[in-house]
């Protein structure tokens, strides 16, 4: 029996069910027996369904890239009938589904074993997760004092404390990135409309959000999003087709690419001098291995499109409080701060104004085009301004929703790179490539044009050759 999945990927953990050398069962008693030990630490593990794991194991699982793999869920979205959720918030816990979401359909048929929940704040929103349904904040394996990030914080912490190797997230604003930044793993937002949103949803937050997974490994990753890739029944509308999957992308180096290397902000102010470092690191690591780097960041109106963002995510969060409560006020022991001041705020909006935010987002991806369209390649910055926030920095506490998002110190400081390609809908990862001097992990962030999704997870995949970091664990995930 495996008594440890803190060192393995999923890809590694299939192969050894394959081979007979580990049975699936074995495999969720080690996932069980580390969310015991090292899940009070973190509060990343929520809405554990045994049973569930258990009879799926009994029934025969699906020959799929990870059949037999301990699994989790995000505790947002990936609506499944055999599990409930709390949506990381009061005013929805324990919500039940009459059917199975699409991406949750194609999740399972990989073969993954999944047994529970992670942890999200309330409505998704934000670069932290210390949602008041789960009784605590979600912290760092890394460093306890410190976020594992946000909205899709549990999944991070959950693999970075080796209690699974692969867990399902979701990006809005940097919400896989983020946490893969904040927790030294990969995480990889396809391009927009590459994944499944139905039947729940047309799209999510004006198709800013996508599904995606915090891994290990790139190959994890890979394999993860050519299963679940495409449309489901009816969607609005569909990515530009890949030339060839992406497993088969990250089998050989990309071409020799064009970066643009951004060690400030988008808008020109200063980063963290650690973030600065690791990303002056990665754009020398590039130039060793044959791509071109120089200088470069865009010219869009970053600030017209966060305040759109936020415009757009305070609606959203309005119409969701609305379809529990109607017309009434969200009150303090159901829904927390800052989602009762996204109410309040769109409330404050005119009727126009979200198909005005909405227009000027696409204003932005057009800009952000112009950029790539005979320019670089390749956008190289970093993910976070600076390392790991400490945890209580960006709790829900305070009902002023604008100033939390884009006032000063709000999440847009900290967190000013994401959520660019999550309005541009481009394809953009996390690579885990710097630490802090107190031994944090430093995410740099990597972005290419709308569409170029195997381009960019090709170079990940050398950069991950040239650079391993799969042996660098957290201290909780090394029983310290």
């Amino acid at each position: 029996m495996i008594g440890d999945l803190g060192v393995a990927d999923a890809t590694e953990l299939a192969g050894l069910v394959a081979k007979g050398e580990v049975t699936p069962s074995e495999l969720l008693d080690a996932a069980l027996a580390a969310v015991e030990a090292r899940n009070p630490a973190i509060n990343a593990v929520v809405l554990v369904q045994e049973g569930v794991a258990r009879k799926a194991i009994a029934e025969g699982l699906p020959v799929g890239p990870f059949r037999g793999v301990p699994f989790l869920l995000k505790d947002l979205g990936a609506e499944a009938v055999d599990f409930p959720s709390h949506n990381g918030s009061r005013l929805f816990a324990g919500t039940r589904y009459g059917r199975d979401s699409a991406i949750w359909e194609r999740m399972r048929a990989t073969g993954v074993v999944c047994f529970g929940r992670t942890t999200s704040p309330e409505g998704g929103v934000g670069a932290a997760t210390e949602s008041a349904v789960y009784g605590g904040p979600t912290r760092n394996p890394w460093g306890l004092d410190h976020t594992s990030g946000g909205s899709s914080g549990g999944a991070g912490a959950a693999v970075a404390a080796g209690i699974v190797a692969i867990a399902h997230g979701s990006d809005g604003g940097g919400s896989v990135r983020i946490p893969a930044s904040s927790c030294g793993l990969f995480g990889f937002k396809p391009t927009r409309a590459r994944l499944p949103d139905g039947p729940y949803a047309g799209e999510g937050w004006a198709g800013m959000a996508i599904d995606g997974w915090l891994t290990r490994s790139v190959r994890d990753t890979a394999a993860m999003l050519d299963a679940c890739m495409g449309p489901d029944l009816g969607a609005p509308y569909v990515a530009p087709a890949l030339k060839r999957s992406h497993a088969d992308a990250i089998s050989r180096p990309p071409r020799r690419l064009r970066v643009a290397i951004c060690d400030t902000t988008f808008t020109g102010e200063a980063v963290d001098p650690e973030v600065a470092e690791a990303v002056r690191a990665a754009g020398w690591l590039l130039e060793s291995l044959g791509h071109h780097v120089e200088p470069g960041r865009p010219k869009a109106d970053v600030p017209m499109m966060m305040r759109a963002w936020t415009d757009i995510v305070g609606v959203g969060s309005a119409l969701s409080i609305r379809s529990k409560l109607g017309d009434a006020p969200p009150s303090p022991d159901l829904v927390e701060g800052v989602a009762r001041g996204a109410w309040a705020y769109a409330n404050t909006l005119h009727p126009t104004r979200y198909l005005e935010a909405v227009g000027q987002i696409h204003a932005f991806g057009r800009q952000m085009a112009g950029f790539f369209e005979g320019g670089p390649d390749i956008l190289l910055s970093a993910t976070l301004a600076e390392p790991p926030a400490k945890v209580g920095r960006f709790a829900h506490a305070t009902e002023d929703y604008v100033g939390y998002r884009i006032g000063p110190g709000g999440i847009f400081e900290y967190s000013p790179f994401c959520a660019v390609f999550n309005a541009s809908g481009q394809p953009a990862a996390s690579v885990p490539l710097g630490w802090s001097a107190s031994g944090l992990p430093i995410g740099v962030h990597l972005a290419a044009p709308f569409g170029a999704d195997e381009e960019l997870i090709a170079l990940c995949a050398e950069i991950e050759r040239a650079a391993p970091w799969a042996m660098k664990r957290a201290p909780l995930a090394r029983g310290s």
